[in-house]
């Protein structure tokens, strides 16, 4: 399943760090990894929240297994545009090897 990260710079130098490979672990006061299902609403979130919050943002892109993945039921956040998945921070290890490939950034906002 092709999925969509809004990220920050420091998100991001993370990721970068990983060689694209792996999303950071959660802070202890983020419980739940989001990423959501189409390229708009993550470019929602990055223009929304990451710009006014941090100067700049990112939105990425990247595959899941569909083994990993269906374990996870699509959640609508809001109008038919906001649909997420809900992965508990105990899982992202995991998701993470099962990453299809590299994580790629698609597009930035200033």
């Amino acid at each position: 399943m092709k999925l969509f990260r809004p990220v920050n710079q420091a998100e991001l130098d993370l990721i970068q760090a990983s060689g694209m490979k792996a999303f950071p672990p959660r802070l202890p006061e983020q419980p739940i990894f989001y990423p959501v299902l189409n390229q708009s609403y993550a470019e929602q979130i990055t223009r929304e929240w990451n710009v006014p919050t941090y100067g700049v943002g990112y939105v990425l892109c990247f595959e899941v297994t569909d083994d990993f993945i269906k374990k996870y039921p699509v959640q609508k956040v809001g109008g038919d545009l906001h649909v997420e998945l809900w992965i508990p921070a105990e899982k992202l290890d995991e998701m993470n090897k099962n990453i299809i490939g590299e994580i790629e950034v698609i597009s930035k906002f200033q």
